[in-house]
């Protein structure tokens, strides 16, 4: 049985290709989409935060739709692979959308980028989140499952680093080539669509290539029909290594937020130093490697502690860096603690998704009902929800302190007010998410349930495919 799921590396490179393709092009619409509106379009910035405004209340809701969705599938690919191949190319066409600019009137320009942005958004969660639900589906062995999400989150992260400081050069590069001159051709329409289509396509490719070299060869009665909602719900029931996971997802990520907007804040205003924070920010290829150890720790002292200890080393490094700024910001000590900062942090990513994969057993196991799509889409909902309230409590954390926003061409010093509370966002929020998500985990005890719950299961499922 355990060979039976045992996947191999050319479906495991298959599967990380589904996140390598989403942040091939996705990561490329989150960090530029604004500079691209304002400086390419030419809208303001206060219409693309209202933009944003919207697309984050969708973004609270079309994850469960999404998951819904998925429940509801029935094909002859799965519940969760035809996704794949359905919106891989609708998704890519709105992200090149979102970075073409039409000669068009300016109210129509800002009706295209509402259109383009949401459909990206959209369609994003209907072919990310199958990559979370499909994972308990991959196969029943649990360490395999922390194999194939380590291998996936270590490909997703090597996409982001690969395209994300190429884009710039890139888009200069191509606007010259059509004509665009000197500081024009970093702003050059011609040039983002150029690039965007580019990346649309390997995303595409990508997509396919995870729809085609996988296979959901975990068959249960509810994989071969559409659960209904009511049915779904059902999973939830007494499901807490569900509640802890998606609490943790809540608000691990809405401190790792706060924590990446107030980074800029940080060394600009309280170090004086921003080019030292253009390279921490180039610190994050050190995931990785700390992601690629995960299979390995994780075999000797679990999954939950393997978390644990990143988690407790993401808390430490806000502490060193506390210890830095009271030595009036020495720069190795916050060396030291950035570089254990993206360790830790690369042992935590890979982890989630698996942890969400046991929520998916421990609802069959105890209630006798297997939703991937409803158990697993909260994930995304949380995540986005977290994310979305800690920018709003850093917004007011800064108002409260009197920062001041700069204007080009002047310089703005801060209060000191202002500057303790940029602290505050850069260190002592995230710290609190981090240590309330070790609390957390505490209470976490699959990995002991585990053994127990993978033979009643594959017995069960055994069982239904014999009827």
């Amino acid at each position: 049985m355990m060979e039976k799921n045992q996947v191999k590396w050319p479906e495991r490179l298959a599967y990380a290709m589904s996140d390598f393709g989403c942040n091939t092009i996705f990561q490329i619409v989150g960090t530029y989409f604004l500079v691209f509106s304002t400086d390419t379009m030419g809208i303001k910035a206060s219409v693309v935060a209202g933009l944003f405004a919207v697309t984050a209340i969708i973004d609270s809701v079309d994850g469960v739709i999404w998951g819904q969705f998925i429940d509801r599938t029935h094909t002859k690919w799965g519940k969760s692979r035809p996704y794949w191949l359905w919106f891989s190319i609708p998704f890519a066409l709105f992200c090149i959308m979102s970075f073409s600019a039409p000669n068009l009137p300016g109210p129509w320009k800002v009706v295209w980028i509402y259109v383009a942005y949401i459909g990206a958004k959209v369609l994003y969660s209907g072919i990310n989140i199958p990559v979370t639900s499909i994972l308990p589906a991959l196969t029943s062995d649990p360490q395999e499952r922390v194999t194939l999400s380590t291998v996936r989150q270590f490909f997703g992260n090597f996409g982001a680093a690969i395209f994300l400081p190429l884009t710039l050069p890139a888009v200069a590069f191509f606007g010259q080539l059509f004509g665009a001159t000197g500081k024009n051709a970093s702003t050059s329409a011609i040039g983002w669509f150029i690039w965007a289509v580019i990346l649309g396509i390997i995303t595409v490719i990508c997509l396919l290539t995870a729809f085609a070299g996988t296979r959901e060869r975990v068959v249960t009665k509810d994989s071969t029909r559409s659960v209904p909602m009511r049915e779904s719900v059902r999973a939830l029931k007494g499901n807490y290594p569900w509640v802890i996971i998606i609490f943790i997802n809540f608000i691990y990520w809405g401190g790792f937020a706060v924590r990446s907007s107030s980074l800029p804040y940080y060394f600009k205003y309280v170090l004086h130093n921003e080019g030292l924070g253009s390279l921490v920010l180039a610190g994050t290829v050190i995931t990785l490697f700390s992601t690629a150890l995960v299979p390995f720790i994780s075999r000797h002292i679990g999954k939950r502690n393997t978390m644990l200890v990143g988690m407790v080393g993401t808390a430490i490094s806000q502490l060193i860096l506390y210890l830095a700024d009271k030595m009036n910001g020495n720069v190795p000590i916050i060396l030291v603690g950035i570089v254990l900062y993206f360790i830790s942090y690369g042992l935590t990513g890979a982890l989630i998704a698996v942890m969400l994969s046991d929520a998916v057993d421990f609802g069959e196991w105890k209630n006798g009902v297997r939703a991937e799509g409803f158990v697993t889409s909260f994930s995304s909902f949380s995540a986005k929800l977290g994310m979305g309230l800690g920018g709003m409590v850093l917004s007011a954390v800064l108002a409260h302190g009197g920062y001041i926003a700069a204007t080009a061409g002047h310089t703005v010093v801060q209060s000191d007010a202002a500057l303790n509370a940029i602290r505050i966002g850069f260190i002592w929020i995230p710290l609190f998410g981090y240590v309330a998500s070790c609390v957390a985990l505490l209470f976490n005890n699959v990995d002991k349930l585990e053994p127990q719950m993978v033979r009643d299961l594959r017995a069960k499922h055994a069982a239904e495919i014999n009827d």
